[in-house]
């Protein structure tokens, strides 16, 4: 039964007349109602308008199966809520863009980000975790550089793999107990493959390491706009189906908390700002996940809190690195500096930012992150705490004063002059730094909308003060070794080479090897492998752009499947 309309149907639906309308400030006038449109339908169901809050549903019968498309509860309205009010915000940032199917994907992604909050059973969840992940794809790849495309390519086959473990899960999940509603699974950890299959594909999107070198790889490749659009959707949406599915479970905990310093160190040895502020995605979910394997009322309300937070200040800070790449075509520290001079507001947008996020008063992060850090005393967690609260040291480090020195103050002069960017780039940082603010100083209307009741209380003496020597004792050392924390270039390896080199050897096999048996089976059984043969010879024919190596790639992954699927057939 349909009670209500689906926020996240009003954004991926309405981006499809997007490339249909020829007047460019009608098109940007609708390109900004779309999400104002999808807010106020949320408002309208908060208020109940559309069968109340909670246990109100958006339901569809499809053969035999109830797809609950709109679950609603405050759970799920809160990461709706800020999916909705970043949307909007990152639209007024990318109105000057000029691609109306990089407009289209990035409604696509937020709509499907909307459809995995709002999913209540397993099947209509990996439909719009698919959907979040092919569109996105494309924000990567419309910046059509060769390392763009490649690092999409990376992309989409870390997703492609998490979303084949998460369907296998779900699969034998349906099988074993015969529902499809999406629950918690603590109570059945360790009782089926399908939970570790699902929980799997849940932390391959969460970028929890060793399986993070997708976010970190691709992040800093995308257009401008679209890697702001990255930092809200994907990440996010997996911190909400850990706490929906595996709340409480310990080792998430554990995961978490390495997470969140795992990112620290390996930010501070970057050289590009957008990849430093990648890093912190990773670490700064680390506190989400972390919060979600604790499992209480205050961290999984810290946990959601933080996120709530973290996409607006993080959407602010890559929004004031696109704004340096916009107008200077560059994002290596040893290619900047100096540019105070020229970007003074950028600079102090970003640096609402950066405040937010190293948990200043006054400011969103301070509001959020110390509800998380208390709540693993309040366990007594003491090597958990000893880590989140390293992890914000050195979030500071290189936030607030590494990028900045390198970007906007090193003695170093600019390699070429800028100035401010678009001001309607302006305007989008403008509005989430004015949110950041806002919240951090009266954070009331963030914990009304919170999972549990809060009993937190953030500006006490000594959370204040705590912070503050935590901070201030942090830049001492930063001013004493400043030199050494200048750009450099370097290569720094992680753990994406575990795969990339298998990943070669692997395309070399379904090259050579599986063509080989494809010519053989020609020979002795049937046609169909003999003109994915012939397929295969036109593509390494192909000499121009890029496309060959992806056809290939293509064309062994279509090898694999076809094999995969006879030998299932042979066992059936």
């Amino acid at each position: 039964m349909i009670e209500w309309i689906h926020p996240g149907l009003i954004l991926i639906f309405g981006s499809l007349f997007i490339p249909l309308i020829s007047n460019r400030r009608v098109k940007q006038a609708y390109f900004v109602i779309l999400p104002v449109l999808a807010l106020i339908d949320l408002i309208l169901i908060s208020k109940g308008f559309f069968g109340g809050v909670p246990s109100s549903h958006w339901s569809i019968d499809i053969v035999g199966y109830d797809l609950l498309l709109g679950r609603v509860d405050k759970l799920s309205m809160v990461f709706a809520y800020v999916f909705v009010i970043a949307a909007l915000c990152m639209n007024v940032y990318a109105l000057h863009i000029n691609r109306d199917w990089e407009h289209v994907s990035a409604m696509l992604y937020a709509g499907s980000g909307l459809g995995v909050v709002f999913a209540g059973d397993l099947f209509s969840l990996y439909i719009f975790w698919e959907i979040m992940a092919w569109s996105s794809l494309f924000l990567i790849w419309f910046r059509g550089t060769r390392s763009a495309l490649d690092a999409g390519f990376r992309y989409i086959m870390w997703h492609l793999t998490g979303g084949i473990l998460l369907l296998a899960g779900i699969l034998i999940h349906v099988q074993t107990t015969g529902s499809i509603e999406f629950v918690s699974f603590l109570d059945s950890w360790g009782s089926s493959m399908a939970y570790y299959l699902i929980l799997l594909g849940f932390i391959i999107n969460a970028a929890v390491p060793p399986l993070h070198p997708w976010l970190t790889d691709a992040y800093p490749e995308a257009t401008v706009t679209g890697a702001v659009y990255m930092t809200a959707f994907t990440t996010k949406s997996a911190v909400y189906v850990l706490i929906r599915g595996f709340a409480g479970l310990e080792l998430i905990m554990w995961l978490g908390a390495i997470m969140a310093m795992y990112g620290v160190i390996f930010a501070m040895l970057q050289n590009d700002g957008r990849r430093l502020l990648a890093y912190h995605i990773v670490s700064q979910v680390g506190y989400m996940v972390c919060g979600a394997g604790m499992g209480t009322a205050m961290a999984i309300n810290g946990a959601t809190a933080h996120a709530f937070c973290h996409i607006l200040y993080k959407a602010l800070l890559f929004m004031g690195m696109g704004a340096v790449l916009e107008v200077t075509g560059r994002s290596r520290f040893t290619e900047l500096g100096g540019l105070y001079r020229y970007m003074p507001r950028t600079f102090w947008l970003y640096m609402i930012g950066a405040f937010s996020i190293s948990g200043f008063p006054l400011f969103n992060g301070f509001v959020s992150k110390t509800m998380t850090v208390e709540a693993s005393a309040l366990i007594h967690q003491p090597i958990v705490w000893f880590l989140l609260e390293g992890a914000s040291i050195g979030t500071f480090f290189c936030i607030a004063l590494k990028l900045p020195r390198n970007v906007w103050f090193s003695e170093e002069k600019p390699v070429v002059e800028a100035k401010e960017p678009p001001i309607n780039m302006l305007a989008g940082m403008g509005m989430l730094a004015a949110l950041c603010i806002f919240l951090g100083i009266y954070p009331k209307p963030l914990y009304d909308l919170l999972p549990y009741p809060v009993e937190f209380v953030p500006y006490t003496s000594e959370h204040v003060l705590g912070i503050c020597q935590l901070l201030f004792f942090a830049f001492i050392p930063f001013w004493i070794m400043r030199e050494s924390f200048r750009g450099e270039e370097k290569i720094v390896l992680d753990t994406d080479w575990l795969v990339r080199i298998p990943g070669r050897r692997f395309i070399r096999f379904c090259e050579d090897t599986l063509i080989r048996y494809a010519e053989f089976d020609e020979k002795r059984f049937f046609v169909f492998p003999a003109l994915l043969e012939r397929l295969s010879k036109s593509i390494r024919a192909i000499q121009t752009g890029y496309l060959q190596d992806y056809l290939r790639i293509i064309f062994a992954i279509v090898i694999i499947s076809l094999i995969l699927a006879s030998i299932g057939g042979m066992l059936i």
